[in-house]
């Protein structure tokens, strides 16, 4: 199990994102994670991403999250497994070449996946999942559980922002939540 959490401030708000107060809600959940954690914010400080790590399918480092494509347009923060990524790496080198920094990461996958496909990769996916998705090009935030619902994802509406987590007590722990 991995912890996700994340913030986006909208646009007519004075919400600005700082490592501190991301890095406050994703501690909460490092019983979720103990095997790393990381942060990531839009240089705009209005999204960010927080990660806590389980490492299961790929230990390596270089499946750190939050996870960014080769462009650092597209950013991930997920908890969970997508079953048969392998198959799912093969299909997206079929359709063209890619520079993969993992060997097996099924983080990576999602991240191709949503390159290639769009939000209509999900239609690809079998597992069990919460995901944050950034894309910095349509300043999109797409929050995606899997069909039943396995993988927790809780998020509030507040203050100008949208705020997400794993679980309810990180979204407790933001100073800001009325």
């Amino acid at each position: 199990m991995c912890g996700i959490v994340g913030v986006l401030g909208f646009q007519n708000s004075n919400f600005r994102v700082t490592k501190p107060y991301l890095a406050r809600l994703r501690d909460q959940m490092i019983h979720r994670g103990p095997d790393g954690a990381g942060l990531w914010i839009d240089p705009a400080l209005n999204v960010g991403l927080g990660h806590r790590r389980l490492a299961i399918v790929d230990l390596s480092p270089e499946a750190d999250q939050p996870m960014c494509n080769e462009d650092g347009s597209l950013w991930v923060s997920f908890n969970g497994e997508i079953y048969k990524h392998a198959e799912l790496r093969q299909e997206l080198n079929r359709i063209r070449p890619r520079r993969w920094k993992t060997d097996h990461s099924d983080t990576e996958v999602i991240l191709h996946s949503f390159q290639e496909w769009g939000i209509d990769c999900l239609s690809r996916f079998r597992g069990m999942f919460a995901i944050a998705i950034w894309d910095a090009r349509s300043r999109e935030m797409w929050l995606i559980r899997d069909r039943i619902g396995i993988k927790p994802l809780y998020y509030t509406l507040d203050n100008g922002r949208l705020a997400f987590a794993s679980e309810i007590k990180a979204l407790f722990a933001d100073p800001l939540q009325s």
